[in-house]
């Protein structure tokens, strides 16, 4: 029967009720599996454990929980900033997540009680696999494990109110990942499109971006250290559309999946 093949992955982080591990997700017979790994691949060695479920079997978990921070990109699409009446910015504009807003698969996007005005962002996310500074754009390939979809959800009233982003960018659940690493994909033209209950909100290709992914990681390492298991968001097409509780969101990168989560309030 044999196990997964190793050097293209899909890296999942799953449970079936119990602790969770990792996997990786590959089709056999026409149907998705997960093949159950031991240790972390951002760490150790990984060797399969002989555990074979089908996906629709498991519960998808945020494929990382970044160990140190979440670097986002602002306006690195020129339409998505003159949506909202802005310019691009002649410097890279950065911002922070901390790890408590990452949230996986299926997990509800909990409406801060301040907000009335919370926006969706779909994004491609990096997954960092090694300590990284100062890193060239050409030595970027280096330090990535792999690529995933996120969702950088936005309380724009918050956003207007003051200059530092944090109540509008840093609640919790404001960053659902997922559904797993996929480490074989050229981020350089990949569509990428999100959804609210089906209905089509953003449709671009990361072909848009201002600064591609080299570029950003490159800089973002001369002004912080990556870490393993950092991620760094790379910005959002436009289209972004407020959401409101009960409705579903769907976000999806060609070569990688469909990240998917409820929005509640509470």
């Amino acid at each position: 029967m044999g196990g997964p093949r190793l050097a293209t992955m899909r890296i999942a982080r799953f449970t079936t009720g119990e602790d969770p591990m990792y996997g990786i997700v590959q089709a056999k017979d026409g149907q998705d599996m997960v093949y159950g790994i031991t240790g972390d691949p951002l760490y150790t060695e990984i060797s399969p454990t002989g555990k074979i479920v089908p996906l629709e079997d498991v519960r998808l978990l945020a494929p990382v929980i970044p160990r140190s921070k979440v670097v986002c990109v602002g306006r690195n699409y020129a339409a998505h900033a003159a949506e909202l009446g802005n310019e691009v910015p002649e410097q890279a504009l950065f911002f922070l997540k901390p790890n408590t807003a990452v949230v996986g698969p299926g997990d509800p996007i909990v409406i801060p009680e301040y907000s009335h005005e919370v926006s969706l962002e779909a994004e491609l996310a990096v997954v960092i696999k090694r300590m990284a500074k100062n890193v060239s754009p050409e030595d970027v390939a280096d330090v990535v494990l792999g690529y995933t979809c996120a969702n950088d959800l936005t309380a724009r009233d918050a956003q207007r109110e003051e200059d530092q982003w944090f109540r509008a960018k840093a609640f919790d659940t404001s960053c659902p990942i997922g559904p797993w690493i996929e480490t074989d994909l050229d981020p350089s033209a990949v569509a990428i499109t999100s959804s609210v209950d089906g209905e089509v909100a953003q449709n671009g290709t990361t072909a848009d971006m201002v600064r591609s992914v080299a570029d950003l990681i490159a800089e973002i390492s001369t002004v912080v250290t990556l870490l393993p298991g950092d991620l760094v968001l790379t910005g959002t097409p436009a289209g972004v559309r407020t959401v409101e509780a009960g409705s579903s969101i769907d976000v999806t990168i060609a070569g990688i999946g469909t990240l998917s989560n409820p929005v509640v309030r509470r």
